[in-house]
């Protein structure tokens, strides 16, 4: 009976005592976190290691044999005129679409919280406007945008310049204006995204103190600039680097829409990078052209990082 006693009472304290470790581990983050790790480990982190050894090879899927180059494949690139030429039309494209996805989003976001804020009619109209063209895929946006760019009466746009009496424009034709049309079709479809991040950041500025800004004598623009920009630096931050990503690593919109052509004028890295490895199969070129550019993207970032001071805010 003492035996019976005794190991009533520790058998309690063990139960106790696995609960109290299942309510800690419950409260550690790391289980939560543990499932998404875990993906992103398979589907990102793996993948991104694989480029970077396959970049330092000669692989290719015409041959059965690969070789260690070491950094053959990036000295390669570094010589080739054509690849230095894709890097300039690569940075006036996505420095223009940075550009432009950025002050049109802020554009709107201001536009629509203030038709919200006085009771306006038409903003939610316009809201799902805007989504719209984000929502669609970005091949069918460029194929939508190659019809309407048809270089004679039949396209939309230039059949609606020709009643003006201008044209028809060569717009996928002319190097200049095929990248130009790349960067407009690309700014057409990612200007929502930059709307819904700034639009939530302006939902979370206290009112109070544009009511103080106010009462301070402050006009429009004193408060846009002194209260709202302040306000929104988190938010331009990330808005910023993610639109960079996005720009640099577009593919999609362009392969469909001119295909990088005319010549090479709209070959930006990501379809470059697709030609060299799904075109000519060879497979460690364009690991290499992807390792370039993940790390422009964190150079990029980095730099943005520096400019805008926010990492005590994020």
């Amino acid at each position: 009976m003492t035996r019976v006693a005794t190991a009533g009472p520790t058998a309690e304290r063990l139960v106790e005592r696995a609960g109290s470790v299942a309510r800690r581990l419950l409260d550690h983050p790391l289980p939560w976190l543990a499932p998404t790790l875990v993906v992103l480990a398979v589907f990102q982190l793996y993948p991104m290691v694989e480029a970077v050894l396959m970049s330092f090879t000669n692989e290719s899927l015409v041959r059965t044999e690969s070789e260690f180059v070491g950094l053959g494949q990036y000295a390669r690139l570094a010589t080739d005129p054509q690849f230095r030429e894709m890097l300039r039309v690569t940075g006036i494209y996505a420095f223009s679409s940075v550009v432009l996805h950025v002050l049109l989003g802020l554009v709107l976001a201001l536009a629509i919280d203030y038709g919200v804020r006085r009771g306006l009619r038409g903003h939610l109209t316009t809201r799902v406007s805007v989504l719209l063209a984000w929502i669609v895929p970005g091949i069918i946006i460029g194929l939508v945008w190659k019809v309407m760019l048809v270089e004679n009466r039949f396209g939309a746009v230039n059949h609606f310049l020709g009643t003006l009496g201008i044209g028809p424009v060569p717009f996928r034709s002319d190097p200049t204006l095929a990248l130009v049309s790349t960067i407009v079709a690309g700014t057409w479809r990612g200007t929502a995204f930059s709307m819904i991040m700034f639009y939530g950041g302006l939902q979370r500025i206290p009112q109070r103190l544009y009511e103080a800004a106010r009462v301070d004598g402050a006009g429009r623009w004193n408060r846009f600039r002194h209260v709202t920009l302040p306000q929104l630096k988190p938010v331009l931050f990330v808005t910023t680097v993610l639109v960079t990503i996005y720009a640099l690593n577009t593919f999609d919109l362009i392969f469909a829409l001119t295909g990088g052509g005319p010549g090479r004028a709209t070959q930006v890295l990501a379809l470059f990078m697709y030609q060299e490895a799904f075109q000519d199969y060879a497979l460690g070129r364009g690991a290499a052209i992807a390792v370039v550019m993940l790390v422009t993207n964190l150079l990029l970032t980095g730099v943005y990082l520096y400019l805008f001071d926010v990492g005590d805010e994020l």
